[in-house]
């Protein structure tokens, strides 16, 4: 059984349809990467799997439940993790503390224990601390915990969202754009993280422009134009399209 599958999603704002009948599905520790020109609907189908935005129809199965109705803190718990095209991060907090917050969804602390403070409360805030401060040293920012977030280069913010979606322990995992606005030198280390969050056992989809990263680290690509999937397969089987080429290029390049 697939982790994720997507059958006959249906995304309409008013007259537009931002995502017309999609279907797909993400095996189990695959790293697919989803491509299209800007306005194609990528952005909209994370918030859909998510639970951001409603299908107008359709249905979303994630781990074998369904989950097409599900609030964004529900998907969640379910598994789903993210990032955001523009990075996210408190930036008035420390790099832990961000972390930390992201580790919530998993902590036993409520309210009244908030309150009481039971000596149950400050094991679990111990377990928290430490577990954020692995995934720190994970992604690369073990010696960054102290440091403001808003004080932090964008590779670094790249590094630390990816950490905060991390620490919901996902089995999906989707970035958008994850090398966004950071230079040519620090994409490689980028990509180096992804593959390893991707080897410790986390599924992987992404959204991404940089087709030299596409080709190297995919297995599958599904490319969408005008919310439709226009082609699906192994890299080096879109790269060739002549359907992607024109939705990209135009169709003079795909004569």
């Amino acid at each position: 059984m697939a982790l994720l599958e997507v059958s006959g999603l249906t995304k309409q704002f008013g007259g537009l349809t931002a995502i017309n009948d999609l279907h797909f599905s993400i095996e189990t520790g695959e790293l697919l990467s989803i491509i299209g020109p800007n306005g194609s609907g990528k952005t909209t189908l994370f918030n859909l799997l998510t639970g951001t935005f409603r299908p107008t129809s359709g249905a979303i199965i994630f781990n074998g439940h369904d989950v097409t109705r599900s609030k964004p803190h529900q998907a969640a718990r379910f598994g789903i993790g993210r990032t955001f095209q523009k990075t996210t991060v408190f930036k008035a907090g420390t790099v832990l503390d961000n972390v930390v917050i992201g580790q919530c969804l998993h902590a036993d602390t409520g309210v009244l224990k908030a309150i009481l403070r039971p000596p149950s409360t400050s094991r679990t805030e111990q377990q928290v601390t430490e577990k954020a401060r692995d995934i720190l040293s994970f992604v690369g920012l073990g010696d960054k915990e102290n440091t403001m977030a808003d004080s932090l280069t964008e590779e670094a913010q790249k590094r630390l969202s990816i950490a905060m979606a991390l620490a919901i322990e996902p089995k999906l995992l989707l970035l958008d754009e994850p090398t966004g606005g950071v230079n040519l030198e620090e994409i490689d280390g980028l990509m180096a993280l992804i593959e390893k969050v991707r080897e410790s056992g986390v599924t992987i989809c992404l959204i991404e422009h940089k087709m030299r990263m596409v080709m190297s680290i995919s297995e599958r690509v599904l490319v969408l134009s005008y919310g439709l999937k226009i082609a699906e397969g192994k890299p080096e089987e879109v790269a060739g399209n002549k359907d992607v080429i024109k939705a990209y290029l135009g169709g003079k390049y795909a004569a």
